[in-house]
């Protein structure tokens, strides 16, 4: 239904290719749920590298799917690089996760995953 993430550069890359599509939503939902988790750890614990770590590599992914919060997750991203420790990303993080679980969810029933 895509409310709460947008295929249409996902369509672009996979040429309109349906099976393909179904095939980055399975990624998509293999990988992001797992680093999101891995950087809401990684913040609790004040982990500055492993949370860079993690927000990075969802970065990519969660632009592709246009989550609509890729300028938080850089904020988080950012936090862990210079290790930003008057800051606190806390706000950002929890808009992060929330995009992620709501993503995770439709894709699954949309994709009957």
């Amino acid at each position: 239904m895509e409310l709460h993430y947008k295929l249409f550069r996902v369509r672009e890359l996979a040429d309109n290719d349906e099976s393909f599509i179904a095939a980055l939503a399975e990624a998509f939902l293999e990988e992001v749920p797992v680093d999101a988790d891995r950087l809401k750890n990684a913040v609790a614990a004040k982990d500055y590298q492993e949370a860079y770590q993690a927000a990075h590599k969802m970065k990519p992914t969660i632009d592709l799917f246009e989550l609509g919060v890729l300028d938080k997750l850089i904020e988080v991203q950012d936090w862990g690089k210079f290790t930003k420790t008057d800051e606190d990303v806390t706000a950002q993080l929890n808009i992060v996760l929330t995009a992620v679980n709501k993503a995770s969810a439709e894709m699954k029933s949309d994709f009957k995953l």
